[in-house]
Parts: C-alpha cells; structure tokens; sequence
C-alpha cells in the first residue's frame, strides 16, 4: 500500500535479487551479508535446511546490530527431494538444465526475522517450476545470455525465464529469492505488535 510504514532492516544477505524485491516493496534496508558456511546436512529436509541457514545468518548478523530487525534468508532448488546448489562451471551449468529439462522441481526458501534479545521468527516457502522440454540450442541459447554461475539451479526466473519455464505454482517472487508478501506482512504483524506493547498497560 502506498504511504504503508515498515521499519528499516538490516539484510544479511548480498543477493542483488533479494535487494531488488525489498526496493519494490518500498522497504528500506542496509546490507551486511553473514560470511556462514552454507551446507546440507545429513537426514535434513530442504525446507529444514534454509530455516537452518537463514536463521544462522539472522542471529549472526542480529549481533553486530543488536537494535534493529535483520532479516535472514536462504534459498534452495530441489528435485526429487535432493538439493541442487549453484553449478561449478559452465558445463555443470548446461547439465543441471538438461537434468531440469521436462521436470517440476521446488524452490525452498528460509525466512528468518529477529531483534537480538527481543524476538525472532522464521519459516520457509515452496513454489514448484515446471521447466519447458529443452533441446540442446534451447540451453545453448540461455547460457548465452544468463550467468548461470551464481544461481541455484542454474537459472533464474526474472532473467529471460520465459526462454526455459513453463509454469510456476506459488509464489513467484520466492522463485526469485524472497517471499516478499510474507516478509511485508510479518513486518506488520512485528510493528503492531510493538506498537500495542507500547502502550499497554
């Protein structure tokens, strides 16, 4: 809503994606990335994963600004229940799309807010995408014009997505890196929170 207030946060994250999204809800942010190792673990769910991580990352960088709201995240592309990282190279690029190619797979992203000493809550969202049928040109062509390097999965829905995705169910701004509608409205629910503690009695 135009004129809505949310309070400032610090992002622990560098993710031009999730900047981006923040900047469109007209939300204001400093960034100070947590420097975590960032890793499955053995007999751990994907949704538990970027719980796990986001709220490290939070807590990490809840420390060093101990006033205010961070915000944690993590993303995580999974298919048939494994986790899919960021390829190594360009020829681990192409593979993870063949491997794509024709399937539904699921992005997971963790959600973690917290004032250090004050509150935190944290939860994760899962879209499902459904990548188009590709041939080899098909791939040859995206690469081309994507970095693919620094992206889970290998591709990226705001860039040239069209070109390899057919559907998207849930939210497409998690594909993206962040839930936003749900970071918006836990950060109404944390204003008003406060605000009635406030002036309570």
């Amino acid at each position: 809503m135009p004129g809505e207030f949310f309070p400032a946060i610090v992002l622990a994250s560098s993710s031009p994606r999730r900047q981006e999204l923040l900047r469109q809800a007209g939300i204001e942010f400093s960034v100070h990335p947590a420097d975590l190792p960032e890793h499955c673990l053995d007999g751990e769910s994907p949704a538990q994963t970027v719980i796990r991580l986001a709220e490290a990352k939070a807590a990490a960088v809840s420390e060093l600004f101990p006033g205010q709201i961070v915000l944690g995240a993590d993303t995580l592309v999974s298919l048939d229940g494994r986790a899919v990282g960021k390829p190594a190279d360009l020829s681990a690029a192409k593979a993870l799309l063949r491997q794509l190619s024709g399937r539904t797979h699921e992005v997971h992203t963790g959600v973690c807010l917290c004032r250090k000493a004050a509150f935190s809550c944290s939860w994760a969202c899962c879209s499902q995408v459904t990548f188009k049928d590709l041939n080899h040109a098909d791939i040859e062509r995206y690469v081309a014009l994507v970095n693919t390097l620094d992206k889970a999965g290998a591709y990226a829905l705001q860039e040239h997505g069209e070109m390899i995705i057919a559907t998207v169910a849930g939210d497409r701004n998690n594909v993206i890196g962040l839930p936003i509608d749900a970071v918006r409205q836990k950060l109404r629910d944390i204003v008003h929170h406060e605000s009635t503690s406030a002036t309570g009695v």
